[in-house]
């Protein structure tokens, strides 16, 4: 009897061929959406240095240490991975100034003309340097931190003092590896399995619309077996539409990191899920029609208040391990999106998620519980 139901269901899903196509090409497609998104704003900051240093005569030779300052930041920047800050000189302060202004540049380091002769003169004497920037841009707070940071580099070399700290940065899992697109493809991918919402909700509701779904009962099918059948024909749907997200993603420059088979085991949890919460969508709707018009609510809020489309944050109500329970948790993609940002970008294991996955399978089992509920009562009952 399933395996009938689960053979009839693909042989539908096929004549329901550009809602297959929608299922399993959008989460690709907002792959290259997002990919291109994220190269128009990878971030890049501009810091100007104006040299008003007017040196010193040291034993008939002119110093200007003002005029290493560039090349210091310069070897500076060169000997750090991945820092989005080029510098360069001004003229002067007002034309640097003018490009702060214009936002061709975001911070400005201006050497007074003392500056050589206050720190070779053996007096102590503490140079005043100015930083310019419009201090309401994000812009102008990071190029100012590196600038600080690079000065201070600067200073204790050229007064060989010892710093009195050094920092070491410590990534972790994996994210000193990975840009802000990889960030976004796990949300992407169990976008994915989201569109499930559709596609499971009409391949279930078909049968309904056609009458076909009386004569199954009445041949003696139970409402189980009538799920697990077109369930599974759904489950095979959301495994080939991930695994196209994921090849989008891959040729675009995302690695998968972590475990495959933790990616599997959520991907399998997240499309049961999703198979599970269009049974409800079906309890409540009687045709196809029904279902593309009340379908895009519950597919809106799962896609941009789950997590998927872009992150949030809300506060936990409780802990199920490190996990924190929240409204968004009612959304059952938003656990499945935790677990799979941990487990391919932190590189942790599956015992790492547990609480992300204990609230996944307690979601779907609610699910399940109001859809067969809904489904029985509306659509089976026989007369």
């Amino acid at each position: 009897m399933i395996w009938a139901i689960f053979i009839k269901s693909i042989k539908e899903q096929l004549r329901n061929f550009w809602i297959l196509i929608l299922t399993v090409s959008m989460a690709p497609f907002f792959v290259f959406v997002y990919f291109l998104i994220n190269e128009a704003s990878q971030p890049h900051y501009r810091a100007l240095i104006v040299n008003q240093d007017q040196g010193v005569t040291v034993q008939d030779e002119q110093i200007n240490i003002g005029s290493a300052l560039l090349p210091g930041f310069q070897e500076y920047i060169d000997s750090m991975e991945n820092i989005p800050l080029s510098i360069r000189s001004a003229g002067s302060r007002a034309a640097a100034i003018k490009k702060i202004e214009t936002r061709k540049a975001d911070v400005l380091l201006v050497i007074p003309a003392h500056f050589s002769q206050a720190l070779l003169s053996e007096a102590t004497h503490t140079p005043e340097l100015e930083i310019v920037g419009n201090l309401t841009s994000t812009g102008y707070l990071i190029s100012a931190v590196w600038v600080g940071e690079m000065l201070n580099e600067f200073m204790a070399q050229q007064t060989g003092q010892e710093r009195l700290f050094t920092v070491k940065e410590t990534a972790l899992g994996l994210s000193g590896q990975i840009d802000e697109f990889e960030i976004w493809v796990p949300g992407i991918l169990i976008l994915s399995i989201i569109m499930l919402m559709f596609s499971a909700t009409i391949a279930i509701i078909v049968e309904v619309d056609q009458g076909t779904i009386l004569r199954m009962k009445l041949s003696g099918m139970r409402a189980w077996q009538f799920l697990v059948g077109v369930g599974s024909s759904q489950m095979l749907v959301g495994i080939i539409a991930i695994f196209l997200t994921l090849a989008a993603a891959t040729s675009l420059g995302f690695e998968m990191r972590g475990s495959f088979w933790s990616f599997l085991l959520i991907t399998v949890l997240t499309s049961i899920s999703m198979i599970a919460f269009s049974l409800i969508l079906a309890a409540v709707t009687r045709s196809v029609t029904d279902v593309l018009v009340v379908g895009n609510f519950p597919l809106f809020l799962f896609m941009f208040f789950s997590g998927a489309a872009f992150p949030i944050s809300p506060q936990a109500w409780f802990y199920l391990g490190d996990y924190g329970v929240s409204w968004q948790t009612l959304m059952s993609a938003a656990p499945a999106i935790s677990a799979l940002q941990k487990t391919s970008i932190m590189g942790v294991g599956l015992a790492d998620v547990g609480g992300e996955l204990l609230a996944l399978v307690f979601m779907t089992a609610i699910y399940f519980a109001i859809g067969l509920w809904g489904f029985q009562r509306r659509h089976l009952r026989t007369k």
